[in-house]
């Protein structure tokens, strides 16, 4: 699935990465007069680096016409190119696929990059210099070990100075995809590390082949039987033979004779080795290397997030963005949250289901959030109950994490409160958890997760939970009863991230009752009627001073407790703070459309944008 921006973007890289390698592949066993080593070097470089690496073909290998091929390729720069080719085709085989497996495994980065090293550098020596280019080198098979150490060690070691970082902060950045073999991603940032690395190590091959440490670019053709005259005339001019290969350096035939001193090879090979230690060490000094793929699990955190050496997994899932391929079902803009709750009875007891999920749902037109949900509803389903009530609800966790409820205010049993690993084991993904109490008190209460509430609750998971007095005289009488629970959403690049008081976690849409205005509920009344409205903060991170136009609002119950008559008060803006619950009464004196809203206005804008007059928290009383 496409979640973002750059998926798009790898798709068509990608896609030209195969026509590249494809077209590289054909030409070369048809058309180029290359060994078979050079020729696998450049088909996997071309797929590792797509156009780039067909673009290094053209320019340095392909034959332009027949029989041109030796001196096409003579230049010093070309057979540099040949040689960083299969250096590269050989150790970034390696560490890729030492990347897979040291993923799949859960190893932790630090440990990654030790493995894919040596997996690289095994590879390319043992595989692709000694194995595959023993016919070309003579001799045995660890004499060209041998032979081919110090230069392969030189080249392997600019190599990963150039991918090690690249990986590091490319995987370990906001996007963690980056470090799982299974999304297009974690192969971009190969492709990516290949291009660097293959840039690091060309000017150390160009030096390796000038001084005949290291085979560049060759030809290798077959008998002049069937040849053309020009292509007969062109070899006789070169002074080869058609089943000889040539290549820069000193040498004769296939054997490399190099005049390079011992302070120029230890010299370069000091500074390759200090190279190796910055591009291996550095990336530990801004990122947690002791994070494995198996700690982070795919997540993408939001733009601004502070991460550091120090930065926990944990911390990093938390603040991740509910993963849109979870969604379960979506829902338009006509949807409503916050409809009774059915039950059915069962020995004199109200039984209750709730089932909290990943959904998609409308808070504007053209705004959508992938949200945590009881029951596909935002807010949750509202439980309504009379005091005295025996009641259990079964939670049934179709979230891909564990979860649990607390009963906001209330007076129960301990091992019903629902603090996760306090009073009771995490609800698991796809168990179900039952809570049972008789509802002691009266008022406006309300339910949420106390298992990673910094997230779960900020993804939307809470619901509205009023109690009737078991005497109706002692309910505060209005005409209309209004319930308004708040919340904060963070939706950036198409994705929607737990808000948070923090760095990176700052909100930029607000919703009463799942909705943002203009898309909010309208009250309607008249003149001389009531209006209780029962502020609910469901929300996680601010206070929000709700105010109401239109004259002052009594004050009569706080955190469900029904206040005396004789301590209400009028007030006209009440600072309503995250689990706080305020019931307030307010009269319709004159007609108009009154507002009640938060009186921050940033929490008034959608994107930090006014429609039709605001956003955000805002609700409009329609008095005929």
């Amino acid at each position: 699935m496409l979640v973002q921006p750059i998926d798009y973007f790898l798709v068509v890289w990608f896609t030209l990465a195969a026509a590249s390698t494809l077209y590289v592949g054909i030409d070369q066993y048809r058309n180029n007069p290359e060994p078979v080593v050079m020729k696998w070097g450049f088909i996997l470089v071309t797929l590792y680096m797509g156009p780039l690496g067909l673009l290094l073909y053209v320019l340095a290998d392909k034959e332009p016409r027949p029989g041109e091929h030796e001196d096409f390729t003579r230049p010093l720069w070309k057979q540099g190119v040949g040689s960083t080719i299969h250096c590269v085709a050989g150790d970034a085989t390696g560490i890729i696929l030492a990347a897979v497996i040291t993923a799949t495994l859960g190893l932790p980065m630090w440990l990654d990059l030790i493995v894919e090293y040596l997996a690289g550098f095994a590879f390319g020596l043992f595989i692709f210099q000694s194995l595959f280019m023993k016919s070309m080198m003579g001799g045995t098979y660890w004499q060209n070990v041998r032979k081919s150490f110090l230069p392969e060690f030189i080249s392997m070691n600019f190599m990963m100075a150039g991918m090690a970082p690249v990986m590091s902060f490319l995987m370990m950045g906001r996007d963690m995809r980056a470090m799982e073999p299974t999304e297009l991603l974690f192969w971009g940032v190969m492709s990516i590390g290949v291009i660097a690395g293959f840039t690091l190590a060309y000017p150390g091959n160009v030096w390796l082949v000038a001084r005949g440490l290291k085979h560049g670019l060759m030809t290798q053709r077959p008998q002049t039987t069937g040849m053309s005259n020009r292509e007969q005339s062109a070899h006789q001019r070169h002074g080869t033979s058609h089943n000889d290969t040539s290549h820069r350096g000193k040498s004769s035939g296939h054997q490399m004779k190099t005049d390079a001193t011992t302070p120029q090879v230890s010299a370069l090979g000091i500074v390759s080795v200090i190279a190796l230690a910055i591009g291996m060490a550095a990336p530990a000094n801004w990122l947690n290397l002791t994070l494995s793929a198996r700690d982070v699990g795919g997540v993408i955190m939001p733009q601004g997030m502070i991460m550091d050496r120090d930065t926990p997994a944990e911390a990093m899932r938390d603040m991740a963005a509910a993963d849109p391929r979870l969604v379960t079902v979506s829902y338009d803009l006509a949807a409503k949250g916050d409809q009774d709750l059915p039950f059915r009875m069962e020995n004199g007891v109200k039984v209750f289901e709730l089932r909290p999920s990943v959904i998609r749902w409308q808070i504007l037109p053209n705004v959508a959030v992938d949200a945590y949900a009881y029951n596909s509803q935002i807010p949750g389903p509202r439980i309504h109950i009379r005091q005295g009530d025996r009641i259990r609800v079964n939670v049934t966790n179709d979230l891909p994490e564990e979860t649990t409820i607390h009963w906001h205010g209330m007076i129960l049993p301990n091992e019903m409160d629902g603090p996760a690993e306090i009073t009771q084991p995490p609800i698991e993904p796809g168990r179900t958890y039952s809570y049972e109490f008789t509802a002691t008190q009266h008022g406006t209460y309300f339910y949420h997760p106390h298992a990673k509430p910094d997230r779960t609750q900020a993804l939307d998971l809470y619901g509205a939970l009023i109690i009737d007095p078991a005497d109706p005289a002692a309910e505060v009488q209005a005409d209309h009863d209004y319930v308004i629970e708040l919340q904060e959403w963070l939706v950036r690049e198409g994705l929607t991230y737990p808000s948070m008081p923090m760095d990176g976690g700052m909100p930029n849409f607000f919703t009463i009752n799942g909705k943002a205005y203009p898309a909010t509920e309208t009250i309607r009344m008249k003149v001389g009627e009531t209006l209780k409205v029962r502020f609910i903060g469901t929300n996680n991170g601010f206070i929000h001073p709700m105010h109401i136009h239109g004259g002052p609002f009594e004050v009569v119950a706080r955190d469900g407790e029904t206040i005396p008559a004789s301590a209400r008060f009028l007030a006209d803006t009440i600072n309503v703070g995250p689990g706080q619950r305020y019931d307030v009464v307010w009269r319709a004196q004159r007609p108009g459309k009154w507002l009640i809203h938060c009186h921050i206005p940033h929490h008034t804008t959608n994107n930090n944008v006014k429609e039709k007059g605001g956003g955000g928290l805002m609700v409009v009383i329609d008095v005929n």
